[in-house]
Parts: C-alpha cells; sequence; structure tokens
C-alpha cells in the first residue's frame, strides 16, 4: 500500500513529510492538475487549505465526496489559510440550523 500524499506548502509539508507521507509542494501548477495527479498516486490525498481556495468549488467538492482515493482538506502549518467549513456548509444546505 502506498503512503499517503500532501500536496500544499513547503512549511506544511516538511511536518508530514517528517511523519512519513509523500509530499508535493505547490507552486505554481494548475491546481486541479494537481488534485488529480494526487488522485492517481495515493489512497489518502491530504490537500493543503491554500491549494484548496485556489481549486474550482465544484472539482473540490468532487474530489472530497469521492471514496476512492479519500481526499481531506488539511490547515497550513502557519494558520493562515483555514480549510473551509464543510460542516456547516452542510447544515447550510440541508437547511438545518446550529
Amino acid at each position: 500500500m502506498s503512503a499517503p500524499l500532501f500536496i500544499g506548502d513547503e512549511l506544511t509539508a516538511a511536518g508530514y513529510r517528517l511523519a512519513g507521507a509523500r509530499i508535493r509542494v505547490t507552486g505554481d501548477e494548475d491546481p486541479a492538475e494537481l488534485l488529480a495527479w494526487g488522485r492517481d498516486q495515493s489512497p489518502l490525498v491530504m490537500v493543503g487549505a491554500d491549494l484548496a481556495g485556489r481549486l474550482p468549488p465544484e472539482t473540490l467538492e468532487a474530489a472530497l465526496r469521492s471514496i476512492t482515493p479519500l481526499v481531506v482538506v488539511v490547515p497550513d502549518a502557519g494558520g493562515a489559510a483555514r480549510p473551509r467549513d464543510l460542516a456547516g456548509w452542510m447544515r447550510e444546505q440541508l437547511g438545518v440550523s446550529a
């Protein structure tokens, strides 16, 4: 089984590398292409919040809903970019008050 994969900023990637994950530091590449590449590489893809924010919303939603590979959005090490509040979004979509 292949190791989990983190795609995102360099600082956060360093932490995931220490934890045993494979990493891909982002640059000027197309975010959707990076995500597609990552989904072909590992059964667990951790996407940095900054990269997730640059993805087209429909691309991110489809990836998060997929069963395989599992895709999750993680905060960056510096706390500058935070993942979207998925639970809040789901409550909003369902019309349920928190």
